[in-house]
């Protein structure tokens, strides 16, 4: 079977319904044989083959047309942008819908709660802005929380991110992200390995939780309740070998539970950014700003405070202390969150650069 005939085959057999047995199955087959008869040879049934066979003539070339003219092509294991890391995975999928560019760059993943506290949100947008200023690409979910903030740092930064979908490439989810997605098409990559008209079927974020894991060098996770799909990511880059970093947290917080549990069990802690460089073994950006003293407003890292909350910590009025916010805003040296209070930005924390 010709190379071509290849992509045409694997949608097929995603599209008969080819689960984890399939893939598995499929990594493992020998490369100098034809898929078909490496599946057969590995116990898959004939009447799938055969159905991803009939599938691949006609609905598969049909997919493969409506996702290039929305911009997604179709990558399997063998194409020249198909990323080298899937391809020692146990579980690799059958093939990727991308949409934007991929390089084997490193890349590392970042996840955490869709419910993360403001600490958990800064610490997350911190990562992805050093990761992208060091021209280290960022991966994530482009879930609400964690996951969107990761991706907002990276292209802060300059950087690059990917999104790693949990539906098809018609699908954007959660709808809001539709702006965030479109940016990161541009300068990144939307990923799926799921045929258009996929919903966002609960089972499928476990799932391509080990797309997260497998594309990347490390996981990091931010913050997590006990039972958490970034925990599942976790546990599935531990099984492929790679490093797994975790942002240790408050004691009381439902939110430290899985990152505190991490580092329980091995995973590194991350206190500062060079933590993670130094796990992936990439020279940490640059930095070549200067931090101006935050002592006046007092702003500790991790805090999101109002103007009032502010102007009560340090003693000083509401107009002056908004006035100096603006100054240091427009120097890009806070940031104004959504709910109108403030938080230190990456470039005014300390710590290791």
């Amino acid at each position: 079977m010709h190379h071509a005939d290849q992509h045409f085959f694997r949608l097929g057999l995603l599209l008969a319904g080819g689960g984890a047995a399939v893939r598995r199955t499929a990594a493992a087959a020998p490369p100098d044989q034809p898929l078909a008869s490496g599946l057969l040879a590995g116990g898959v049934g004939p009447a799938l083959i055969e159905a991803a066979r009939r599938l691949m003539d006609n609905e598969a070339r049909t997919v493969r047309d409506r996702a290039e003219a929305a911009g997604w092509r179709w990558l399997v294991p063998g194409d020249a942008e198909y990323p080298e890391l899937l391809s020692s995975m146990a579980d690799p999928p059958l093939g990727l819908f991308v949409c934007g560019e991929l390089s084997n760059k490193p890349a590392v993943a970042i996840v955490g709660s869709r419910k993360a506290t403001p600490y958990g949100l800064q610490v997350a947008r911190l990562l992805g802005e050093e990761l992208g200023r060091a021209g280290v690409i960022t991966v994530s979910g482009m879930a609400r929380g964690v996951d969107a903030q990761a991706h907002r740092g990276a292209l802060d930064g300059g950087g690059v991110s990917w999104a790693v979908w949990g539906t098809g490439p018609d699908t954007v989810y959660p709808a809001e992200h539709a702006g965030l997605a479109r940016e990161l098409a541009a300068s990144g990559a939307l990923i799926t390995e799921y045929p258009p008209g996929t919903p966002p079927r609960k089972h499928h974020f476990p799932e391509r939780n080990r797309i997260l894991a497998g594309l990347s060098r490390a996981t990091v996770v931010v913050e997590a309740a006990a039972r958490s799909g970034a925990l599942i990511t976790a546990r599935l880059a531990m099984e492929e070998g790679r490093d797994v970093l975790a942002v240790p947290g408050n004691i009381f917080s439902e939110l430290s539970v899985g990152p505190n549990t991490l580092l329980r069990v091995g995973a590194r802690p991350l206190l500062t950014p060079r933590d993670l460089f130094d796990a992936i073994g990439e020279p940490p950006p640059e930095d070549s700003r200067a931090s101006p003293p935050h002592d006046d407003l007092g702003i500790e890292p991790g805090e999101a405070l109002s103007v009032d909350e502010i102007a009560a910590r340090v003693g000083a009025g509401v107009s002056d202390v908004a006035a100096r916010l603006l100054d240091l805003e427009l120097a890009g040296d806070v940031r104004r969150m959504e709910d109108g209070r403030y938080v230190r930005t990456a470039s005014n924390l300390p710590g290791e650069r």
